[in-house]
């Protein structure tokens, strides 16, 4: 009987290498999976190269993990903002590498890593920094740059339902990335809010496909400080 509902946070992740790459969901705070950001924390790995739309935001998730010294590098589209005190300091120490994707860059990156598709031609960055070392071509008298695939050893997403198998459904804007991060890592672990029984997801509603997904962890509504959980029921 397939059963992904894990028990515990650490049965959630399991083992994470260090030097791992992991995708991490979420846009600004939206659809951030804190969570399972605090639970990697305090598994321990480090020299990690992590991939999200941001650079952390305030003191928590995202950039708790960058705090903790467990981040190597960061690829992600927008790492400053008001209050991103944490990545810009150590930015500024050169204690953290940076490689700044334009968005739309960033989820093809990571689709085609899901696709299976070897790399792709866009025209995004063309004639900037960003395309400095990179192989340029002309098509149809258009300019346009090659790019790879992002690939994860571990993907880590914040989902709103979830079923045994693994099948998703997000809640608005916090589906962001969690759909093409689900794809393009070897192992994805997803929280939920709400666990379902099969069947009860409509299929034409379900976003991320439970081939997808590893493991599905349900936390609370209302996490409590330092990212508590709780067991499926």
């Amino acid at each position: 009987m397939i059963d992904k509902i894990a028990q515990s946070m650490a049965d959630a992740l399991g083992p994470v290498a260090d030097g791992s790459t992991v995708l991490i969901g979420g846009f600004g705070t939206a659809g951030i999976p804190n969570e399972l950001i605090d639970g990697l924390i305090a598994q321990g790995a480090k020299d990690l190269t992590v991939v999200n739309n941001n650079a952390g935001n305030g003191d928590t998730g995202l950039a708790a993990l960058l705090k903790a010294g467990r981040v190597r590098k960061i690829i992600c589209s927008f790492p400053r903002q008001t209050d991103s005190h944490v990545f810009d300091g150590l930015y500024r120490s050169g204690k953290l590498e940076l490689e700044l994707v334009p968005q739309g860059n960033l989820a093809e990156r990571l689709r085609a890593a899901g696709a299976g598709v070897g790399a792709f031609f866009t025209p995004t960055g063309f004639g900037t920094e960003l395309a400095l070392g990179k192989e340029t071509r002309e098509i149809n008298g258009r300019h346009y740059v090659l790019e790879y695939p992002i690939y994860g050893d571990l993907a880590l997403i914040k989902a709103e339902r979830g079923d045994r198998w693994g099948n998703l459904t997000y809640r608005k804007a916090a589906r962001n990335f969690g759909l093409v991060m689900a794809t393009a890592a070897k192992r994805t672990v997803a929280t939920v809010h709400e666990l379902v029984s099969l069947g009860e997801l409509d299929p034409e509603h379900i976003v991320t496909p439970g081939i997808h997904v590893s493991r599905v962890l349900q936390i609370d509504r209302v996490a409590t400080q330092g990212g508590g959980f709780k067991k499926a029921g």
